[in-house]
């Protein structure tokens, strides 16, 4: 009987330090599973400027499992994830920083409830060393998700996660510039069920993920998630047409002296709130219409042994 083949995705950033300590603990993760599953880990390089590539190229010599994607420039960390995914050839992807803040021991329970049938499989950060201001803005993103998406977001979920070919293939299927992982797996469905643990400390460097990538981030996913900013500023104008009437009114009669001024205030407002909106929907409209590759592989400095070697996302 053939082995099914597990793809272990790994977004990399200059992450010199961390890199060996972590093969290393995935080497001790597959090892019991040898002798049932296939591996390849596949590390895609988000054009790190440290030593990253040549300790990946050193782990290769060593293990030909281990597999490369160096993108031609810095994409940022969803596109690096949505490339391993397109070049993955497992029956199922296990995406995982290589900082071990996830940690690789926990695949085990991923596969685990993947034999019991689950088609996703995900991580639940359920405590995490970071200030209580960063926690509190973690919460209301996700709760203005859960509140407003157009539908279904996958709450608390981490990317470290398992999913199956299907699902794979569904989340491809998406030709949007913000390829926003939680929110794709909540609307393609399927069986899933998540499993709860501590996030671990970085062992060694600095996180790349400062407060204005989580915001970007956040607007991100917001707008991949819901057009809820759109329908409101139609809401708000169902508000404001019966107002500007009745303080036309109070100015015209001379009723109230400041009823024009509250008036222009309030249109303004409005005005400057609904330009923002549309303004920023508009631009994401404009980058999907655009079509340019949400990344590009320089395969002079990538190795692959299953995939097959697309030039970009869009072919």
């Amino acid at each position: 009987m053939d082995k099914k083949l597990l793809s272990i995705i790994c977004p990399v950033y200059n992450e010199q330090d961390n890199i060996k300590m972590f093969y290393e603990r995935i080497r001790k993760v597959k090892e019991p599973l040898n002798d049932r599953y296939e591996f390849e880990i596949i590390f895609t390089n988000n054009r790190s400027t440290d030593n990253s590539y040549n300790i990946i190229c050193d782990l290769h010599r060593q293990d030909k499992c281990v597999q490369l994607l160096t993108f031609s420039r810095n994409f940022g960390y969803q596109a690096s994830i949505l490339g391993g995914l397109l070049y993955a050839s497992g029956d199922a992807s296990v995406v995982i920083d290589v900082d071990c803040e996830d940690p690789p021991e926990l695949i085990w329970q991923f596969i685990k409830k993947w034999e019991e049938g689950y088609d996703v499989v995900y991580g639940i950060r359920k405590k995490r060393q970071e200030s209580e201001v960063i926690q509190w803005m973690r919460n209301l993103f996700y709760w203005i998700l859960h509140r407003f998406g157009d539908y279904e977001v996958v709450m608390n979920m981490a990317e470290f996660s398992l999913i199956t070919r299907n699902v794979r293939r569904e989340i491809l299927n998406n030709k949007s510039t913000f390829p926003f992982l939680r929110t794709e797996i909540g609307y393609s469905g399927f069986r899933r069920i998540g499993i709860d643990y501590v996030r671990q400390s970085r062992r060694h460097g600095k996180t790349h993920y400062n407060f204005l990538g989580m915001a970007a981030f956040a607007i991100g996913g917001i707008l991949s998630s819901s057009t809820f900013f759109l329908r409101l500023s139609a809401f708000i104008g169902m508000f404001l047409l019966p107002a500007n009437l009745i303080l036309l009114f109070l100015d015209l009669t001379e009723k109230y002296s400041r009823a024009f001024e509250i008036l222009v205030t309030l249109d303004l407002m409005y005005l400057v709130f609904f330009m923002a909106v549309l303004s920023i929907y508009s631009a994401r409209i404009y980058k999907d219409g655009v079509q340019r590759p949400i990344f590009i592989v320089d395969w002079k400095y990538s190795f692959l042994e299953n995939s097959p070697q697309l030039e970009n996302y869009h072919e």
